[in-house]
């Protein structure tokens, strides 16, 4: 009987060895289905965070762009006042240059153009004899000039002004057709192209 007790502490023992190897074995499943879950939750985390982040800079884009626009439409709508400014100082009498009430209007349209300048308003300069540029010009009228090739600006008609790095109005320009010769050349050419059409 001794072995009979023998054989079944074996056993037993087997058994328990077997309970813990299964044992290990459903704790070694759990271990691994717990990294994984832990894994998808650091990676749902991470991209939800990371989400966060997009979201926050394009609301910070979006409020930027909305402050520009307002800014543009606001500053569009100043341009007529600093034309007229402009226009009224052009054809100012010299008599009335001395007067103080001159200096003060004066002062506010340096105020004006100061604040204008400060959110980013910059003329676009453009002399005469210079290429026009259709980016940042516009024409208002093409006429035969002595001095001016064609395509080069002859006088400005209005200022453009750029905001930052966007036109906001083009300046208006009177563009050289080239001189009278080569223009009265371009409607030979120009008329014998529609006869022979």
């Amino acid at each position: 009987m001794p072995e009979q007790e023998t054989i079944a502490e074996a056993e037993s023992v087997a058994d328990e060895a077997e309970q813990e190897i299964d044992e290990l074995t459903t704790l070694q499943k759990e271990l691994e289905e717990s990294k994984a879950q832990a894994a998808e939750y650091l990676d749902g985390w991470q991209r939800a965070r990371a989400e966060f982040a997009n979201y926050k800079r394009r609301q910070e884009q979006e409020r930027e762009e909305l402050h520009r626009l307002a800014n543009a439409t606001l500053i569009r709508r100043l341009l007529p006042v600093m034309d007229d400014f402009e226009r009224a100082f052009q054809t100012l009498p010299s008599s009335l240059l001395s007067l103080t009430w001159i200096d003060g209007i004066a002062l506010i349209h340096r105020k004006l153009e100061a604040t204008l300048q400060a959110e980013g308003l910059t003329p676009i300069v453009a002399e005469p004899g210079q290429p026009f540029d259709p980016l940042v010009h516009e024409a208002v009228t093409r006429e035969t000039h002595e001095h001016f090739e064609e395509g080069q600006v002859i006088a400005e008609v209005q200022k453009g002004y750029k905001l930052g790095e966007r036109v906001l109005r083009p300046t208006l320009f009177r563009v050289s057709s080239g001189p009278p010769e080569k223009a009265k050349e371009e409607t030979v050419e120009e008329e014998c192209e529609e006869e022979a059409s």
